[in-house]
């Protein structure tokens, strides 16, 4: 082969070569780059949020009780407060209360202090003593004995009582669905009064605003001597209460 037959031989190749690149590169590369540069654009989106309720009945009774003592011997101090929880204790189980519904939550001996001018300094006059047991009751029945019977037992300091549930989860469940659905229809709401369409979600998020407010009863303490034997019994409401939960989600719009 002379070298002009091979000189156009290998322009025509060339040229072939670089029909086949072009047309690859119009037809089927960049379509392929605008569509991957389409997808980094930013997406127009619409947030909103809203708040679900639940409206639940407690179902669990919380309360703690506690016996303060103070002297100067701490021995003498343990024994006594040691009684007193002890019999305390064995009462409440005798109301019924299941030994994994009481824990003690608490047990602290601390110094008293007073201050001597004379020598400027703080010196140990006594010790005070607290012991504190916190009881779960799941018949409400029961709460009223319970809070009567312990002051004659030498408990000077019953907690405040609150009322919760014991599986909230449910309760969350439906907030959420109600939650869910307000901000769905706020949504189309919004892009209805704007000329747009809602399209796919982009982002949820929750917040629990409160559990069952809880109810509180008032607290006895009685710091002096052991309480009467015959006491009036308190009266007990647990009422119905409300659990909230916030949602905020986020759509794309078109």
């Amino acid at each position: 082969m002379d070298t002009n037959k091979l000189k156009t031989y290998f322009w025509g190749v060339l040229d072939l070569v670089l029909a086949a690149f072009f047309i690859n590169l119009v037809f089927f590369v960049m379509p392929t780059v605008q569509k991957l540069g389409d997808s980094f654009q930013p997406v127009r989106t619409i947030s909103v949020s809203a708040e679900g309720k639940a409206f639940v009945i407690p179902d669990i009774a919380e309360t703690s009780f506690s016996v303060v003592s103070r002297g100067q011997d701490p021995a003498q101090l343990a024994d006594m407060n040691n009684k007193k929880i002890t019999s305390a204790i064995n009462f409440v189980k005798s109301q019924g209360i299941d030994a994994k519904d009481i824990k003690t939550a608490g047990y602290y001996l601390s110094p008293d202090y007073q201050y001597t001018p004379e020598t400027q300094r703080s010196i140990i006059t006594g010790y005070t003593l607290t012991q504190t047991v916190s009881v779960r009751i799941h018949d409400f029945s029961k709460i009223a004995a319970i809070l009567g019977g312990l002051p004659p037992l030498g408990i000077n300091q019953i907690g405040g009582l609150n009322f919760t549930v014991d599986e909230p989860e449910k309760f969350l469940a439906e907030a959420r669905a109600d939650a869910f659905k307000k901000a769905r229809a706020k949504a189309i709401s919004l892009v209805a009064q704007n000329g747009v369409r809602l399209g796919k979600v982009i982002n949820i998020g929750e917040s629990q605003g409160g559990g069952p407010m809880p109810y509180y009863a008032k607290s006895l303490d009685g710091r002096g001597g052991a309480a009467a034997p015959e006491i009036a019994l308190p009266t007990i409401e647990p009422g119905q209460q409300e659990l909230n939960l916030q949602v905020s989600v986020t759509y794309a719009i078109e």
